[in-house]
């Protein structure tokens, strides 16, 4: 039985929404891998409004085990995003 290679990925451009929510989770310590792109999901969801919620909710929401507290997460999401110069929705 012959198998096809896998489709290649086509990874979003730097300026892209969805690469800065990603790339203001990188530095925030997790239990797994996963929990962050758990987190950097939630916080694209806040950066497009499409949550309809606050920065904090979609922490929680997220369900990322932190092994920091979420205060502190939220700062460093914070901090990454101005770093970026992105504009904040809403806190």
């Amino acid at each position: 039985m012959a198998t096809k290679k896998p489709p290649e990925i086509k990874p979003h451009p730097d300026d892209s929404v969805e690469a800065i929510a990603y790339k203001s989770v990188e530095q925030i310590p997790t239990r797994e891998p996963n929990d962050l792109n758990r987190l950097g999901f939630h916080v694209w969801r806040w950066l497009t409004d499409s949550a309809n919620t606050t920065l904090d909710e979609q922490i929680t929401v997220s369900g990322s085990r932190l092994l920091i507290s979420k205060g502190e997460a939220k700062e460093r999401i914070l901090q990454a995003l101005k770093d970026m110069n992105v504009t904040i929705p809403r806190l």
